[in-house]
């Protein structure tokens, strides 16, 4: 009878198993069809489908790719672009359909082995897109096989049996036996019909035969159990009342003195005149003084500050008018030692069984070091704008070496070339007058380019001062042109003549605009070269109020799962960045009042700008 009701159970829980699969996967088809409708009906662009897909992805753990094919089977949409495994980078197979063939049908692909790490089986289902009774494409879904037995079987199945899924050639395409592997004695197959594939659930139960004898010895403990227990309980029934009530007296009163003990918060009590009537051990340590000295005074008390005596008074005459604060306010307490201690202070009525109050009750908090925590970040990210400019010199070092050796080469080129000429004893005015024209123009290049890098590394305190935003560009555009002639990227640059003054730090300002430049020369590694333009740009918004500079490159853009974490501190998506460079750029903006944004450019790539708030004075006025 065991036995038969084991087998029985295995055969319910395996044709459970079945339609839990089958269900999955035909909700995964209708999903797909829902969006394919969109697609036939011209409502989705490629973007709005790789979303969708990504979503199903997201959701569906089974699903290892999505793609969407045109007529002619050429990839429209495939979530591996958006992926970085290796085993993403696996073509999709697809179907060859006649011209003829307008079945709307899911087809599914015998399952292959994907070659990688796992080295795992994939099946592959397509469902065509037909509209006005003509193909006009197909979508493409791949399961892992192995993922449709850890996603879609329950662990307490898995537990208990081995579950294997085969073809019909017995080949296994995917195995889970969490519990260990089957003892063949309870066992069933069950077909597993997919659209024009059937594929065969396994399950392999891992018990063994049941045993009578072990059984009754176990069902004569549990009755001999039973007695003993009942015999017991007969016994010390009285008892375990009397000692249940002591228990949880004691127990509750223990409870509340370690709770009182443990905390870290001060409490306080008083009474409707203003009376200390309790304080916990952690406000003793908080003011320095034992709970004995200062239970049953009223104010003023001597924990309170000299300086704040007023605030303290006031804020009492308040608290016996009735007027509890709805927040929390922040104060001064005296330590016994006299140290000065800043708190978070909450208070609150105290009611008791009745519904009436009988005083008030008070959380304190201990807020010093959330103090010098804020100083400590404070300083922090000063020393992080200067590590962030060294950075970027960093960066452009090699580029400043190889720019300064075209104005000296040329120098050296001109100098020679005069020497030679005296030496041939040729006396040409004009030739001479050139030629150190030349020599000139290449040493105020060179000594440009190393002012620049001087000025931009320099270290020194954050100073706001009238400047031209057309003057700022001008100096960082040495930088920028060392940057963007190693990539051959063209610049670009559009300012609207006679701006207003901006209240700003030069050097802060170069920074922003010089990780700005870099990050869209870098964006544009793999565009092609017409397209490799960098415009920069300084007009006045439309309210007169702000001057809108923007960075606009056409790099291969910001998909929206970065653009949600772009300013946040440590993230990058290069392999040797810091993670902090628009974190800095946003937190120098900030500094001067501004904003920076960004947003998609719809010549390609993406657009940053920031806004400056312009400051009247009498030189923006001339």
């Amino acid at each position: 009878m065991e036995a038969n009701e084991r087998q029985e159970q295995l055969i319910a829980d395996s044709l459970w198993v079945e339609q839990a699969i089958q269900f999955q996967l035909n909700r995964n088809d209708e999903v797909l069809r829902q969006i394919g409708s969109e697609i036939k009906s011209a409502k989705l662009k490629k973007e709005a489908v790789l979303e969708r897909f990504s979503t199903i992805l997201k959701n569906n753990r089974e699903i290892q790719r999505i793609a969407w094919y045109d007529a002619s089977n050429k990839v429209l949409v495939d979530t591996r672009e958006s992926l970085q495994a290796s085993a993403e980078r696996l073509p999709l197979p697809h179907f060859e359909f006649g011209a003829l063939d307008v079945s709307e049908e899911t087809v599914c692909l015998k399952p292959v082995l994907e070659i990688n790490a796992k080295n795992a089986y994939l099946m592959h289902c397509q469902i065509p897109l037909i509209r006005d009774e003509r193909r006009i494409g197909s979508m493409m879904v791949s399961y892992r096989m192995n993922a449709l037995l850890e996603e879609l079987v329950p662990w307490w199945f898995a537990q208990d049996n081995q579950i294997t899924i085969t073809d019909i050639d017995d080949r296994i395409l995917a195995e889970r036996s969490a519990g260990g592997s089957g003892k063949n004695v309870y066992t069933h197959n069950r077909a597993l019909e997919l659209p024009s594939l059937t594929l065969v659930l396994r399950t392999n139960s891992i018990k063994t035969e049941p045993k009578l004898l072990s059984n009754l010895l176990v069902l004569s403990v549990i009755l001999l159990s039973i007695g003993l227990i009942w015999s017991l309980l007969a016994l010390w029934r009285d008892i375990n009342r009397r000692l249940a009530a002591e228990g949880a007296l004691r127990q509750q009163v223990t409870f509340r003195t370690a709770m009182e003990n443990s905390l870290v918060t001060g409490l306080r009590a008083r009474d409707m005149t203003g009376r200390l009537t309790y304080v916990n051990p952690a406000f003793c340590r908080m003011v320095g003084f034992p709970a004995e000295q200062i239970i049953g005074r009223i104010p003023p008390m001597p924990y309170w500050a000299p300086e704040a005596i007023e605030e303290y008074q006031q804020r009492f005459t308040q608290l016996l008018a009735g007027s509890v604060p709805s927040e929390g306010f922040e104060t001064i307490y005296q330590h016994a030692s006299g140290e000065r201690i800043p708190v978070l202070i909450y208070e609150s009525a105290l009611i008791d069984e009745q519904g009436k109050q009988t005083g008030w009750m008070s959380s304190i908090l201990d807020i010093s070091e959330l103090r010098r925590a804020q100083e400590l970040t404070r300083q922090q990210e000063e020393k992080l704008h200067t590590s962030a400019k060294l950075a970027t010199m960093g960066e452009i070092a090699s580029m400043l070496a190889h720019e300064l050796n075209q104005p000296l080469a040329a120098i050296s080129s001109y100098t020679t070339g005069a020497v030679n000429l005296l030496q041939a004893g040729v006396i040409d005015r004009s030739l001479f007058q050139s030629a150190l024209e030349k020599v000139n123009a290449q040493a105020q290049r060179a000594g440009q380019i190393i002012r620049s890098v001087h000025e931009f590394v320099k270290k020194r305190e954050a100073a706001r001062e009238p400047l031209q935003i057309a003057d700022l560009i001008q100096s960082a555009m040495p930088l920028v042109e060392l940057q963007a002639q190693a990539s051959h990227v063209a610049l670009q640059w559009k300012i609207r003549p006679k701006l207003p003054l901006v209240l700003a730090d030069r050097v802060l300002l170069e920074q922003v605009l010089l990780n700005l430049t870099r990050n869209g020369i870098e964006a544009m590694q793999t565009t092609t070269p017409e397209k490799r333009i960098l415009r920069v740009e300084a007009v006045l918004d439309d309210d007169n109020q702000h001057i809108i500079v923007s960075v606009k490159d056409r790099g291969h853009g910001i998909p929206a799962e970065v653009a949600e974490k772009l300013f946040s501190p440590f993230f990058t998506t290069k392999s040797a960045g810091m993670g902090m460079g628009l974190n800095i750029c946003r937190t120098a903006i900030e500094f001067h009042g501004g904003k920076l944004s960004h947003h998609e450019n719809p010549a390609g790539g993406t657009i940053f700008q920031f806004a400056l708030p312009i400051q009247d004075y009498p030189s923006a006025a001339s």
